[in-house]
C-alpha cells in the first residue's frame, strides 16, 4: 500500500532560460502530487453493494487470500458504483484542471483520452458498465447526465469516446510479448491483488463474517495496518464464495468518517459478453485522434506498470528538474508508514506575501509546517498528505502530518 508518485512527465528545454522557466514551473506543479497520488489509490478498487449475512462454511484469512489468487474469473459484466471522497479541497474548475493536469493530458490533447478522462473517478459516485471476455477484450464505460464516456480494448484496438463532444480517441494496444501484461486491469480481481501486495509483517488480515454483494455470497476480508501513523483505518475486501473473485472494496481512514472509497457491483453475471459488446465504429462527424499525434499520455501507456509485480514505468525522463527528482525517487519507512521522497530542484512553494497571490492561494490549501529540516508546506487529504519544503523536497505517504515531518526531520 506504499503511496504512488504522479506520472506527470516533462521533456529538457534546448536553452538554459526555458529550463529555468520550467523549473519555477514544477514547484508550483509540485501540489498535483498530492492529488496525482489520491488519484491513484483509485488503482485499488474492485467493488459494493452489502445485504444480509449469508451462512458459510469457516475459512481462514490465509485460505481467503489463496482463494482470490487461484481464482482465474475470465468473462463478466455488470454494473459497478463508486464513491470516493479524498478531501480535497474544493477548488471548482481549477481542481478539474489540475486533475486534467495530473493525467498528463497537454495541448490539443481529445476529451476521449483514457488518461485524463478516468481521473473524475478521483471524486464524487459515479456509475459504471464493465464487462471482459479474457485478456484481449474489455469494455468499460462511465454513465453521466445524458452522456456516457466508454473505453473499449478489442484485440489490438483501444478506443476511447465521449458522447458529449463526439471524439474517438484511437490506440494500438503492444504487439509485445508483455501485451497481456501491459493491458489496465480489466476486473476486480486485479486490483485486489495490487491491495494484497501490501500484506506483509505490518499488516492484521482477518475474516469478518459474511456478506450478500450483488445478490451473491460472499466472505468479507479485512486488511488493516499494525503500526500507528498511518492514515488508512482499514481495507475491507468482500470476496465472492464460489469463484473468489473481489466483489467489494471499502477503505476507511484512520481518523473515521465516511470510506474515502466505496466502490463495488451493484449487478454482475459471469455469463459471456456478447461479442458485439467489444465492437466499436467511430460515429459519423466525430472528430479522431490518434495517440501518434496526442503526443504523451496514449492509450499505449494507460495501465502500463500494473502487470503481476512489475514495476511501474510511467518514471520521467531525465532533463527537467522535477524529472531529475522522481527519477530520484526513494522509499523511507515499512508498510503501510511508507514514504515516497524526492527532490524537485526547485525552491519550495511560494507563500505569504512573498509569492503574491499566488502565495497566499497556497497557504489557503496547505498548513505550514517547521522542523530541523526548516520550514515548508504539507497538503492533506483524508488518506494522502504531501510535505513540500521550502527548499523544494517533497515527502508523500499515507501517513499523518507529524510522520512527514519526522521523516523530512531525519533526512537532515
Amino acid at each position: 500500500m506504499a503511496p504512488y508518485a504522479s506520472d506527470d512527465s516533462t521533456t529538457g528545454g534546448e536553452a538554459d532560460e526555458r529550463r529555468s522557466g520550467r523549473r519555477k514551473a514544477a514547484r508550483y506543479v509540485v501540489p498535483v502530487t498530492v492529488m496525482g497520488v489520491a488519484a491513484a489509490t483509485i488503482g485499488l478498487v474492485p467493488a459494493l453493494a452489502d445485504s444480509g449475512d449469508p451462512d458459510l462454511p469457516k475459512i481462514t484469512a490465509q485460505q481467503l487470500i489463496e482463494k482470490i489468487a487461484t481464482s482465474d474469473v475470465q468473462q463478466l459484466s455488470g454494473t459497478v458504483k463508486i464513491s470516493t471522497d479524498l478531501g480535497l479541497p474544493d477548488l471548482g474548475g481549477l481542481e478539474s484542471s489540475l486533475m486534467s493536469g495530473a493525467a498528463g493530458q497537454g495541448e490539443g490533447g481529445s476529451s476521449a483520452d483514457p488518461t485524463a478522462k478516468l481521473t473524475e473517478l478521483a471524486s464524487g459516485t459515479h456509475t459504471l458498465r464493465v464487462a471482459a471476455d479474457g485478456p484481449d477484450k474489455q469494455k468499460l464505460s462511465l454513465l453521466e447526465n445524458a452522456a456516457e464516456y466508454s473505453l473499449v480494448h478489442n484485440g489490438k484496438d483501444v478506443w476511447g469516446y465521449d458522447s458529449k463532444s463526439n471524439e474517438v480517441y484511437h490506440g494500438t494496444a503492444s504487439e509485445s510479448p508483455q501485451h497481456e501484461k501491459e493491458q489496465p486491469p480489466a476486473t476486480p480481481k486485479d486490483f485486489a491483488e495490487e491491495a494484497l501486495k501490501a500484506v506483509d509483517d505490518t499488516t492484521s488480515v482477518t475474516v469478518d463474517g459474511t456478506a450478500q454483494v450483488a445478490g451473491r455470497d460472499a466472505y468479507k476480508l479485512v486488511i488493516k495496518p499494525k503500526q500507528s501513523g498511518s492514515t488508512v483505518g482499514a481495507v475491507s475486501v468482500a470476496v465472492d464464495a464460489e469463484t473468489g473473485m473481489p466483489l467489494k472494496f471499502t477503505l476507511t481512514p484512520a481518523s473515521g468518517g465516511a470510506a474515502v472509497v466505496d466502490a463495488g457491483f451493484t449487478q454482475v453475471s459471469f455469463a459471456k459478453p456478447a461479442a458485439s459488446t467489444f465492437d466499436f465504429t467511430p460515429p459519423k462527424g466525430a472528430k479522431v485522434t490518434e495517440e501518434k499525434d496526442a503526443g504523451k499520455g496514449s492509450d499505449k501507456d494507460f495501465g502500463k506498470g500494473f502487470e503481476k509485480g512489475g514495476p511501474r514505468e510511467h518514471a520521467p525522463k531525465s532533463g527537467d528538474d522535477l524529472g531529475k527528482g522522481l527519477d530520484g525517487m526513494k522509499t523511507i519507512g515499512e508498510g503501510w508508514n511508507s514514504i515516497a521522497t524526492f527532490d524537485t530542484g526547485g525552491e519550495g512553494m511560494p507563500s505569504g506575501e512573498a509569492g503574491g497571490d499566488l502565495g497566499g492561494f497556497v497557504d489557503s490549501l496547505g498548513d505550514k509546517v517547521t522542523g530541523k529540516f526548516g520550514s515548508g508546506t504539507v497538503f492533506s487529504t483524508r488518506l494522502v498528505n504531501a510535505l513540500i519544503t521550502d527548499d523544494g523536497k517533497v515527502y508523500v505517504g499515507l501517513v499523518t502530518k507529524d510522520a512527514l515531518v519526522k521523516a523530512a526531520d531525519a533526512g537532515k
